[in-house]
């Protein structure tokens, strides 16, 4: 189709200037503009490329436009039809379907976005988790879904914080670190490390002397953030300190998760009161140039305490795996380390079981409240199940409020996805994201894109959504720099570890 335009005009920019020339002179519906022989071929190419379940990179060649001066590369389709300018778009209402462009563009090549930030004012106690999060579930509340969501976003700074440079210094105390938080109304305070009280056989060294920090005993394992912003503060109606805390990653911490016999809690009145051997360790220890975990929090809330004292505060400790497990520890530490501490409240994310009913009756007793949010297929929140004997101080007992999400639910992934999917942190963002009430799952308004979790769970993904993010291969990109390795391989490390030490435990005490 000839038209009278200088050959300037730029190519990704001359469809679309012939679909508003075409509209502008017919001034009838904006679909009179596909009218045209070579648009028509162009939606014909797009709708076999979406059909296509098997594309090897070969058949990623460029398409002429009728004149045969102008090409379109095929990861660019979508961009040089700008269907989504010509098609209304869906409406929240409808139906998910893949037939649906303009929505499926939007998810698989836009940044992160979020339901609503309302204010929560006077409400946030409640938010908060003072009435147990009571009403607020089943239908999940939209302010608590984006707080929830907001919260497993901190636990994945911690993630990428780790593996962006795991390594500690061996003679010296290690430099702080910077921390890039998904929430810059927050700044980070204070870095926090975990220590393993076990070492590993000198043979290991022998055998395999380049493990590096995957044997060091002291890792970096999470961060401490106030937030910082007066407007965001006015929103909350308080200001926020978080503490979040990532999963298993070094070969210690896994050897600590072996470590599954129930011991008291030092200074403990109660002897009953009973939590898991390897995750106290983890709490517990110091390292050579690092103070331990429990001592690094007190000193750190105390500060901040005293810091912002007058104003009204929260604490939210949020965890994954590991993290979900040490965060009840850490809840436990500080809620008694000042006269007057803040409301304490964990989001923990697929955490296993780390105490006995006694060390839940000393949570609650304590007014700590717990959110945690299970996938009703993750291995890792049913272990351990230990039960020696007929005292219930030998037996594992969650805590605290259930939020149950469902991978089978998701219009996305595979029904049968793997048990490491189920336990991926991405994985569960997009289904809190997308949860709405038990009678229906999964909303069809979901927000958060589908980038990450296509990039890091592809094997797990429905098949025509990772084809059709082949065909744009541009959404990925961000996620390809910035050391997004890191990230990636976390959730994989995190859940072998724990499913090696579970099993391998349960199986000997099946043996015995």
């Amino acid at each position: 189709m000839q038209i009278g335009v200088n050959s300037t005009v730029p190519a990704q920019n001359l469809l679309v200037f012939q679909t508003k020339r075409a509209s502008f002179k017919c001034r009838k519906s904006p679909l009179n503009s596909l009218s045209t022989e070579s648009t028509r071929k162009h939606l014909s190419n797009l709708e076999k490329l979406l059909q296509k379940t098997n594309q090897t990179d070969s058949d990623r060649v460029t398409k002429p436009l009728t004149n045969g001066s102008i090409s379109i590369k095929r990861k660019g389709l979508l961009e040089g039809l700008k269907l989504w300018d010509i098609k209304p778009e869906t409406k929240a209402a409808e139906e998910m379907s893949p037939s649906h462009l303009n929505r499926l563009q939007r998810l698989l090549s836009k940044t992160m976005e979020y339901s609503p930030r309302n204010n929560l004012g006077s409400r946030w106690r409640e938010y908060h988790g003072c009435n147990d999060w009571s009403g607020l579930l089943d239908p999940l509340d939209e302010n608590l879904r984006r707080e929830v969501v907001r919260y497993g976003e901190f636990v994945q700074a911690a993630y990428h914080g780790f593996h962006s440079n795991p390594a500690m210094p061996v003679d010296e105390a290690p430099l702080p670190r910077h921390v890039a938080l998904p929430d810059r109304s927050y700044k980070v305070t204070k870095s926090l490390y975990a220590t393993s009280s076990v070492g590993l056989p000198k043979w290991v060294d022998d055998m395999a002397p380049n493990l590096g920090w995957m044997t060091q005993r002291s890792s970096w394992i999470g961060f401490v953030a106030v937030c910082d912003d007066r407007r965001e503060i006015q929103r909350m109606g308080r200001r926020d300190i978080v503490i979040a805390l990532r999963g298993t990653a070094t070969c210690l911490e896994w050897t600590e998760n072996f470590r599954a016999q129930l011991v008291r809690i030092p200074g403990s009145d109660d002897s009953n009161q009973r939590v898991e051997c390897g995750f106290l360790s983890l709490h517990e220890t110091r390292g050579a140039h690092v103070p331990s975990l429990a001592e690094s929090v007190v000193q750190e809330v105390q500060r901040l305490i005293e810091m912002y004292k007058g104003e009204a505060l929260s604490i939210t400790i949020t965890g994954h795996s590991l993290g979900a497990a040490l965060s009840l520890l850490v809840a436990d530490e500080i809620s008694s380390c000042a006269p007057h501490v803040p409301p304490v409240a964990v989001f923990s994310f697929g955490g296993p079981r780390v105490g006995n009913k006694s060390f839940v009756q000393r949570l609650n007793k304590k007014n700590i409240k717990v959110l945690r949010i299970v996938n009703n297929q993750d291995l890792i929140t049913r272990v351990p199940g230990v039960f020696i004997g007929d005292n219930n101080s030998w037996a594992y007992t969650h805590v605290g409020t259930e939020l149950k999400v469902d991978t089978k639910m998701s219009p996305y992934l595979k029904p049968d996805a793997d048990i490491g999917c189920c336990h991926d942190l991405e994985a569960y963002l997009h289904l809190v994201d997308g949860f709405l009430s038990s009678n229906c799952p999964f909303r069809s308004n979901a927000k958060r894109s589908l980038v990450k979790l296509v990039n890091e769970q592809r094997s797990n993904v429905k098949q025509l959504y990772t084809h059709k993010a082949l065909t744009d291969d541009s959404t990925l990109a961000p996620l390809l720099v910035g050391g997004l390795a890191g990230a990636i391989m976390a959730p994989a490390l995190d859940f072998w570890g724990f499913t090696v030490a579970w099993l391998t435990l349960e199986a000997a005490i099946q043996l015995d």
